[in-house]
């Protein structure tokens, strides 16, 4: 079994413009940047319920530069649009992976539909971090629909597990990284039990989204609580009396620096200072109207 190495209560929850509550999970200021590598920040928006309305709730215009961002959406619906040209809707169960890299000005808003009907609003925001060589990359966006993601029975009865991103017992997740990544989405069911392998080189993480769970039989693990592992054994095994919802974040480490201001990250001071002129002067691509 991996050994439990820290255990982090959420931060206090703060909006993000005017559509999204969160709590900050995972944050790479607060628990350190090596310890948690390559992920950055996690932040679980809801479940918040609204009324509806006549404009979109959400968050305007903004840039980033040198990281990844991926939305999970449990309930709700977001509409995305980028200086790429991207966008669509992004509905239940259904995960957006934005590549940053070298600059991209996007805007989040809560769906036409979802803002005219009203409802319930529960998402997750990862940031993953880039390697210095691939800061830089052209910015891109992969749209990765609820039913192309593969879902892996855990047991006959015991719950379900979604493969975003990296590999579970030969099934892989549809998401394309650049440094090898893990970003398991489980569900478990009252009496569920899960033994989930992980490798030896990564750091693992178990971000606690809904319910209460007992982690190596003997921690208990509560709702937005986050569970840091040490990389050494084979195993993380999770038992839940309870309908649980919890993400297993493994990655190999980028062993290098990491300097953030707002929503850049880069490995220099000097990038950053770059990064925000390069913004500033309009050298990111602009959002079409």
């Amino acid at each position: 079994m991996k050994n439990i190495q820290a255990t982090y209560t959420p931060s206090r929850g703060h909006w993000v413009g005017n559509g999204f509550p969160v709590r900050s999970l995972l944050s790479y200021d607060r628990m350190g940047a090596r310890n948690i590598s390559p992920f950055l920040m996690l932040d679980y928006a809801g479940p918040a319920q609204f009324g509806p309305a006549k404009q979109p709730r959400g968050v305007g215009r903004h840039p980033h530069r040198g990281f990844e961002t991926v939305t999970l959406v449990y309930q709700g619906e977001l509409a995305h649009r980028d200086s790429t040209g991207a966008g669509g809707l992004i509905g239940e169960g259904d995960v957006q992976w934005m590549t940053a890299g070298a600059g991209i000005v996007h805007e989040e808003f809560h769906s036409p539909a979802f803002t005219e009907q009203g409802g319930t609003l529960e998402m997750v925001q990862l940031w993953v971090n880039l390697p210095a060589e691939h800061k830089n990359v052209p910015a891109a966006y992969q749209t990765l629909l609820d039913q192309d993601i593969p879902r892996v029975p855990l047991g006959e009865h015991d719950g379900t597990l979604r493969v975003i991103a990296g590999d579970y017992e030969g099934h892989r997740g549809p998401a394309g990284t650049f440094t090898p990544v893990n970003v398991w989405d489980v569900a478990l069911a009252p009496g569920g039990t899960a033994s989930l392998s992980l490798p030896e080189t990564h750091n693992v993480l178990l971000v606690m989204l809904k319910g209460t769970v007992l982690v190596n039989g003997q921690d208990v693990v509560r709702e937005a609580d986050t569970v840091r592992f040490g990389r050494e054994g084979g195993a993380v095994s999770v038992d839940s009396n309870n309908d649980a919802r919890l993400l297993v974040l493994s990655g190999e480490p980028i062993d290098e620096p990491v300097v953030g201001h707002g929503p850049f990250v880069m490995t220099t001071s000097d990038e950053i200072h770059q990064a925000i002129t390069d913004f500033e002067r309009g050298r990111f691509d602009a959002l079409n109207r």
